[in-house]
């Protein structure tokens, strides 16, 4: 099969998808740009803060990117390129895209509150509680399952590393000038991109060299000072810029699969149940994750995009179109891993997902002048800094959870919780007990259940909001029963594997996980049956409703 068909089928389908179901799902949530959002009614100078549609198309593209849309799609390709690629293109429209849209929409109209307010308001303040936990045990996750993705490449690749560093100085720099000194976006951005640019030259020059277990706490030094600063000042900008080369890079990706066009030479499908990821159903579904659907993306949406959306109409570029983007970039992915013989496919996966992705497109543009070489070193800064920028993004919002959850009855005695520097660092404690367990392989498919989980979660608040506006919600419920099937599935199978192996730590994370989702799910379904009435309340702070 022809890389470059495949990619050229993706593009016109993901494009149709935003005009057609796009463009359906902004008129029935009711897109008014008159709507002031919380980011105006609200600004604090610190978390909610409006931002140009540019900027927050960037922090918002570059959160939810992330490691998982190329680290999944190579990982599930073993079970056949077809299925994956089926579940990427039509998870992506309707489950994924919808989702991430329908959950931005959903935190601006309830005051940019996260998808557990939402839930509290809908459906209950019990099953917010509930939900505030599960979120943030899977954030947890995410953080760990992340920070030994990027601490394993920057060791891999110092190159990556020192690249990386200097984008955090060069941030704070773009920070400065645009929000303090007023320069105007267009000027920053061009001297930025530029300096950008020349960050990944002189990390070429001067790799810095630190083994893993070094480069594991240097990050969750980073990240605790990344998730309390004010937003203006490191994570605006820097998703801002890094998006330039996550752009950047998939340009280069699609020139090199349209140009090159590779063969695919894996399997179109190889059988329903392989080691060592087993079942096709419900395995596949939860190892592409943010390819397809992503709770994760959620959880962006509701706890720092929301709070800086200028314009309602910049939700569906920035919900919709950002994931559509999201799942281009994983047909890159799956491409490049898909041209490879399966022998050198294997023996590139001992280097990681990246480290195939990497060298698939870079052997793809050296026909183009770039030297073998440099484009892996390029391509797996990329990556790298996909994955950096959720890392920081995700502890962030477990700080924003936790301090949720010091506001809800049963927590309120838990001394300092909604401080934010107190509800980092007990983020960053579970997380690095997860990160330093010895169980990084085990880490990732749980990661890839809890988060599609949360995604079901956040697909049942949409739903009965939906339902207590007496607004049609037909094309959320039908997704959100498949996901619960599909998780709940996941985490059974997955917590029969972890007491067999005697990992009783994830196996209770995934026994834990697996009962909140059943009581939410059991509360919200008494809600949208009508045996259960929940008298929506207003948010703190202003709704961003129409008055």
């Amino acid at each position: 099969m022809s890389g470059a068909v495949l990619v050229l089928i993706s593009c016109v389908v993901l494009l149709g998808a935003y005009v057609l179901y796009g463009g359906f799902l902004a008129r029935h949530l009711g897109i008014d740009e008159s709507r002031k959002t919380p980011a105006h009614t609200m600004t604090d100078g610190v978390d909610y803060v409006p931002a140009p549609g540019a900027v927050l198309m960037g922090h918002h593209f570059a959160s939810i990117a992330g490691a998982a849309p190329i680290v999944g799609p190579i990982t599930a390709i073993i079970f056949g390129w077809v299925p994956v690629m089926l579940w990427v293109l039509l998870g992506g429209i309707f489950v994924g895209a919808m989702h991430d849209f329908a959950s931005l929409v959903a935190s601006i109209r309830h005051g940019g509150k996260s998808i557990g307010e939402v839930i509290g308001v809908n459906v209950g303040f019990g099953g917010r509680t509930l939900f505030l936990v599960f979120a943030w045990l899977t954030l947890c996750l995410v953080v760990a399952a992340f920070t030994n993705i990027v601490a394993g490449t920057f060791a891999a690749v110092p190159e990556a590393a020192s690249s990386s560093m200097m984008f955090m100085v060069l941030a704070i720099g773009f920070g400065f000038a645009v929000y303090r000194a007023n320069y105007g976006l267009a000027v920053s951005s061009v001297v930025g991109v530029a300096l950008l640019f020349l960050a990944v030259y002189l990390g070429y020059l001067f790799p810095f060299k630190v083994g893993v277990e070094e480069w594991k706490w240097i990050l969750l030094g980073y990240i605790f000072l990344a998730s309390t600063v004010p937003v203006w000042i490191l994570l605006q900008p820097r998703d801002y810029l890094n998006s330039y080369l996550l752009y950047f890079s998939m340009f280069g990706a699609v020139v090199g699969i349209l140009f090159g066009n590779p063969t695919i030479n894996l399997p179109a499908y190889a059988g329903f149940d392989i080691k060592p990821l087993g079942l096709l159903f419900p395995m596949l579904f939860v190892t592409v994750a943010c390819g397809a659907c992503s709770g994760f993306h959620a959880l962006v949406a509701s706890g720092t995009t929301a709070k800086q959306l200028s314009k309602e109409t910049h939700a569906k570029p920035i919900g919709y179109g950002g994931m559509l983007i999201e799942s281009l970039l994983a047909v890159t992915a799956l491409v490049a891993a898909g041209s490879f013989a399966a022998d050198k496919f294997t023996e590139l996966m001992k280097g990681g997902a990246f480290n195939v992705y990497a060298n698939g497109i870079a052997q793809l543009l050296t026909p183009f002048g770039l030297p073998l070489a440099a484009g892996v070193i390029f391509f797996n800064l990329a990556a790298s800094a996909f994955a950096l920028t959720s890392l920081d993004t995700a502890s962030r919002l477990g700080r924003y959870t936790l301090e949720e959850l010091g506001k809800c009855e049963g927590f309120k005695s838990v001394p300092g919780l909604a401080n934010r520097y107190v509800a980092t660092v007990a983020t960053l404690a579970l997380s690095g007990v997860l990160l330093f367990s010895g169980q990084s392989t085990a880490i990732w498919p749980l990661f890839g259940s809890a988060n599609q989980l949360v995604a079901a979660l956040a697909l049942l608040a949409v739903a009965t909001w939906l339902a207590n506006q007496k607004k049609a919600n037909f094309f959320v419920v039908i997704p959100m029963v498949f996901m619960l099937l599909v998780t709940l599935s996941a985490l059974g199978l997955m917590f029969q594997q972890r007491l067999e192996q005697g990992n009783w730590m994830l196996a209770i994370m995934s026994a834990v996980l697996f009962l909140l989702a059943l009581v939410l799910a059991w509360m919200g379904y008494g809600v949208l049956s009508g045996s259960k009435k929940v008298s929506p309340a207003p948010v703190s702070g202003g709704s961003g409703e129409k008055k």
